[in-house]
């Protein structure tokens, strides 16, 4: 802070006192929300159950990845002492055993920081959903309005507070680490991303898993209707659209907001130490990190009046036309305001020139996000002809309905990938004329603050996406309570509405997920060779910077390679934990519709059983599927070296996108496919055509929810592993016997995570041989 200007100091303050107003609104709606009327007795009976399971699973999660937490706080602290410190670290806290202890302790707490904020997303996010739905429900007796009005808040809730704690967190950081933050900044990043890691993969098995098998069960054979209180999965069903698409989505976009803050940060450092003077000399020119903390600041003002405009009335019932109109002004405003902040902070003081080219890089990833977000609607919308064409496929079973979808998801990954091609390219043309000493930074700061601009509005992203969940337990309660007609057509419009919402987002989630991990690549570059030109300065001989990578090269090539199969290995393993867990649940929906009476209605099912076992199956993954995100970097590291690294770290981002883009939305259109038919069209609903789609949606259910979602985190929690230990890696001698020892015990940790995470649950063996009881 004693470098800053007066306008910058004051800047600095005004966007700490904004984010502590953005999570003081977000607890102003709450109250809102929860001053409104739940209801009847048997809509608070439902809802009983939902928030009982949702807040079991989230305490239980939270114990079985605390012990994970603690470990890797004191390794993370631990690291820092390997390493000498940066000259950053040494300018700001006076010497070189200062900075080591201040660092260590910097990144330890920051690292407990991002988790605990992540997690505090993902709960308080899931808790206000759980308290909305049943709302939503009693709103929608009175009116159309009233009940968006309710769902759309308790959404936004989500939204402020992602918003507000990930702007705090990374302005209090700078505030007190100032041109070393980027050490403790690593800290932050990593905490949030493993712990949305986490919320993604736990939430997306538990919920497809109940989904998956009510769906199998109780439309397909059964023929009963969706979220009918006679099947025994349909509690779990519920529950699981809290735990996954609210707390997961929450803990994910959270990270991706505080990630892409990071590496602009970190970027933004970069390019200011290189623009003044010559690197290392101690002259910075600050504007460059003011300006990324400056655009969150207006996005969280802009997200907070976009939000007041989402209202419809009784004859227009249109609420995907209030939430875009809630949207595009919000756009609106903050492009305008971006633009008004431009000459104030980005002028150059030595020649009083105006820099617009970070405003057109934030105005790229602002535009960027309209349109990942119209070609996401356009392959898993029911209103175009790609999911029509997956109905269509449907009339010859189920075989055809599989095959037309997954082409849809292939074809749909690569227009995304040209997108965020394109996207990265423009970063390219806009810093074409940057000299040749920092132009390649400048570029990659440019990807920055394109990841910035796309989630520029996350708090009305996070809205939009929680309305889809919160709108589709509405409907269920609604369903369960026995509400009259017209109530249940208002819940219907709405969950049809949050459909497409929840596909959208993730559109953006996963392409702000890649350019994210893009600036980390970036980052990956520069954190490497300020540690080379430290050994440089020491006088350490026949050491280069790292200008490239050269794929040719064997062990290189081997990473990427390695970087590639990743995807695959982790989605296969969420796919089959949700193939597990779900044909538990289908022998358990089946043995309870053989008690007597339970079919007539005159025998309430066991719902815990089948929230038990989805509890179980998503908890039994967290561990070994965190272990593989942190293992596998580590190992191809201090295995094949740090060039190797930077090839594995390529493959990941390639291939992830691509798996990630192609599972959400060939399961996105599988569902839209399914609910296109159950429009009354190619038979309907019980029709042969509607059974194929509903094997479609089931077989779409883990791509789309579970393993697709799950990759985003996945690919920022192993770049933020590498751009940990690189520094170590190029620092410490390859193949001592300590590097091969650690090894072995890593190799050791990975065998077992990808043994555990294959082998069937000893917990889920006891839950189905015990016996059933009914009420």
């Amino acid at each position: 802070m004693q470098d800053l200007n007066a306008v910058q100091s004051l800047a600095v303050w005004t966007v700490l006192v904004i984010s502590l107003l953005g999570i003081g609104y977000a607890f102003f709606i709450r109250s809102q929300i929860l001053a409104q009327d739940t209801g009847t007795p048997k809509m608070r009976e439902v809802w009983g159950f939902i928030k009982t399971g949702a807040n079991a699973y989230l305490s239980q999660q939270f114990r079985t990845i605390s012990i994970l937490i603690v470990i890797l706080t004191f390794v993370l602290a631990a690291s820092v002492f390997i390493i000498p410190p940066t000259t950053e670290a040494v300018e700001r806290f006076g010497s070189k055993e200062a900075a080591t202890l201040w660092v260590a302790i910097g990144r330890a707490v920051a690292f407990l920081m991002g988790s605990l904020f992540s997690y505090a997303v993902g709960f308080v996010g899931m808790n206000v959903a759980v308290e909305g739905n049943v709302r939503v429900a009693a709103a929608a007796r009175k009116g159309y309005n009233p009940a968006l009005q309710v769902a759309y808040k308790s959404g936004s809730v989500t939204g402020m507070l992602t918003v507000g704690l990930g702007l705090l967190g990374g302005t209090l950081i700078f505030m007190v680490f100032g041109i070393a933050a980027p050490d403790a900044l690593l800290g932050f990043g990593f905490g949030g991303s493993l712990i949305a890691l986490f919320m993604r993969v736990g939430g997306g098995i538990y919920t497809k898993a109940a989904d998956v098998g009510a769906d199998l069960v109780g439309k397909v054979e059964a023929g009963i209707p969706e979220d009918d209180p006679r099947n025994a999965a349909v509690i779990a069903d519920l529950v699981g659209d809290n735990v996954g698409d609210c707390a997961g989505m929450a803990a994910d976009v959270f990270e991706s907001f505080e990630v892409t803050l990071v590496s602009a940060l970190i970027l933004g450092l970069v390019l200011g130490d290189a623009v003044v003077g010559t690197i290392g000399d101690g002259a910075y020119d600050l504007r460059f990190i003011i300006f990324p903390l400056v655009l969150r600041a207006i996005g969280v003002v802009a997200s907070v009046i976009g939000n007041l405009f989402v209202t419809t009335d009784e004859r227009k019932r249109n609420a995907m036309a209030a939430m875009n109109r809630g949207f595009y002004i919000a756009a609106g405003l903050a492009i305008a305001a971006s633009a008004a902040a431009t000459p104030v902070f980005m002028v150059n003081e030595a020649t009083g020139e105006v820099d617009w080219r970070p405003f057109f890089a934030t105005l790229s990833g602002v535009v960027l996000a309209i349109v990942l977000d119209k070609l996401t609607e356009y392959f898993t919308s029911t209103h175009f002809s790609p999911v029509k064409e997956t109905s269509k496929a449907s009339q010859t079973g189920s075989a055809t309905n599989i095959l037309s979808g997954l082409a849809l998801g292939m074809e749909s990954s690569v227009w995304a990938i040209l997108v965020i091609s394109a996207s990265i390219f423009t970063s390219v043309l806009i810093y074409a004329g940057e000299p040749a000493a920092t132009q390649f930074t400048a570029i990659l700061y440019g990807v920055s603050l394109t990841g910035i601009g796309m989630l520029l509005l996350t708090g009305n992203t996070i809205s939009m996406d929680s309305f889809g969940p919160i709108s589709d337990n509405a409907n269920g309660i609604g369903e369960m309570a026995g509400l009259d007609k017209n109530t249940r057509n208002v819940m219907d419009d709405l969950d049809a509405v949050g459909n497409t919402t929840k596909a959208v987002t993730k559109g953006i989630a996963i392409g702000s997920a890649v350019i994210a991990a893009v600036a980390l690549y970036g980052s990956y570059f520069t954190d490497v060779n300020k540690v080379l030109q430290q050994m440089i300065n020491e006088g350490r001989q026949g050491i280069e910077l790292l200008a490239s990578i050269n794929v040719a090269a064997p062990p290189v090539f081997i990473g990427l390679l390695i970087g590639g199969a990743v995807p695959f290995l982790f989605s296969a393993l969420t796919i089959r934990a949700v193939s597990r867990a779900a044909a538990q649940i289908v022998n358990e929906v089946r043995r309870q519709f053989r008690i007597p009476g339970l079919m007539e209605g005159k025998v309430q099912p066991d719902y815990a059983r089948a929230v038990q076992i989805s509890t179980t199956a998503a908890q039994k993954e967290l561990i070994s599927l965190g272990l593989i995100a942190v293992m596998v970097p580590i190992i191809v590291g201090f295995t094949l070296g740090v060039e190797a690294l930077g090839g594995f770290l390529a493959g990941i981002i390639l291939t992830g996108q691509l798996m990630a883009v192609f599972q959400a939305n060939a399961g996105g259109a599988w569902d839209n496919a399914k609910k296109y038919i159950e429009e009354g069209n190619f038979g309907g609903k019980h029709s042969e055509p509607h059974k194929a789609a509903v094997v479609g949606d089931t077989v779409g259910d883990p791509l789309k929810d579970t393993a697709g979602p799950a990759l985003n985190p996945m690919i920022k929690v192993i770049n933020l592993v590498a751009l940990i230990i690189a520094p170590i890696v190029v620092t410490i001698e390859p193949g001592s016997p300590g590097v091969i020892i650690a090894m072995i015990i890593c190799g050791a940790a990975l065998v077992w995570a990808i043994w555990q995470s294959k082998r069937e649950s000893e917990a889920l063996k006891e839950i189905a041989q015990a016996p059933v009881s009914a009420d």
